[in-house]
């Protein structure tokens, strides 16, 4: 069986959730290979192989953490060397797209981006994408060279499935465009406690409708009672409402979720195009006739000044 490679994402050694659910996937088109780098690469074996990895290729280098995504690349275009893999499969970050592109273009692939299902196929790894403001779901396949996939978040179920996870050191030489651009310093995000949004698995969003920074809190009560991230519509961020980095839409964020709640969002196709993959939607709006309502699971015609509290009540004291 051909072996696919699987970049990793994780925090000094731990393993961030998309890197798992890659794993899922790889496992239906052939052998997963983890390429690790960076800090606490090493320390990533375990969890690797609990779900899958049957070899992890790990490079720590100060290079990783001290330039932007080029040695990164240099890395997986050695692992492509030495392994001659299927595939390989990159997460649907702003980073993980980057590095995939840079990687298509060096190995002379096709690229796929943003793809929400993989299965295997005849002539090899077939992709399923939703496009055009996600108004079209297509299935397509890389004709040239090794096919270079990014997938979004919450595309797969994690599933264990323990392998060998044997772990190979991976030699790796940096080209000279490696250090071309430095980081200079970070600042770390500050922690509201809740899930990241395009990894959670359950999104409220505000909008519109919501009338004010101050009354975000609503939202937030309702996520946090649900151990959910908070979203916002373009509409809310451009008021000052929220913060961008918080935005669900085309110009924002893309998120699919098992669960989103829109909450005094309109359903404008540029905040559609970012969540309309979401495995379930349920829209409150006081307008019956809001755009939202055309592609909700559930539908609450009503005021979420009305709504939203009493569904965090009824949620918490569920919970109680």
């Amino acid at each position: 069986m051909a072996e696919v490679l699987v970049y990793v994402d994780h925090v000094d050694g731990a393993v961030r959730k998309p890197t798992l659910e890659l794993l899922t996937l790889a496992r239906r088109v052939g052998e997963p290979v983890a390429v690790a780098l960076g800090n606490g690469a090493g320390d990533t074996a375990a969890a690797l192989a609990e779900h899958g990895a049957v070899k992890v290729l790990t490079h720590e280098a100060t290079e990783y953490a001290d330039y932007l995504v080029v040695p990164k690349v240099d890395a997986l275009q050695a692992a492509v060397e030495a392994v001659s893999p299927s595939a390989v499969l990159v997460p649907s970050s702003a980073e993980g797209k980057e590095i995939a592109a840079r990687l298509a273009l060096r190995l002379g692939s096709g690229i796929i981006t943003d793809a929400v299902d993989l299965e295997a196929g005849d002539e090899g790894p077939v992709a399923t994408q939703s496009v055009f403001a996600a108004a079209f779901t297509t299935k397509s396949r890389v004709s040239k060279g090794t096919p270079v996939i990014t997938v979004k978040p919450n595309s797969a179920a994690v599933e264990p499935a323990p392998a060998a996870g044997a772990v190979e050191a991976l030699s790796v030489t940096f080209s000279a465009a490696a250090t071309g651009t430095k980081v200079t310093s970070r600042t770390p995000r500050e922690s509201t406690g809740r899930p990241e949004l395009t990894e959670a698995a359950i999104v409220v969003s505000g909008g519109r409708g919501v009338n004010g920074a101050e009354n975000f809190a609503i939202i937030e009560a309702l996520a946090d009672s649900l151990g959910a991230a908070v979203g916002a519509s373009r509409a809310a961020v451009d008021a000052g409402w929220y913060p961008h980095t918080n935005q669900v839409g085309q110009t924002g964020k893309s998120v699919s979720p098992q669960l989103y709640i829109a909450s005094g969002i309109s359903g404008a196709i540029q905040h559609r195009a970012g969540m309309q993959t979401s495995k379930t939607i349920v829209a409150i709006n006081k307008d019956a006739e809001a755009p939202i309502f055309e592609l909700v699971d559930y539908g609450v015609v009503g005021d979420l000044f009305d709504v939203v509290p009493q569904l965090t009540e009824e949620v918490k004291s569920r919970k109680g």
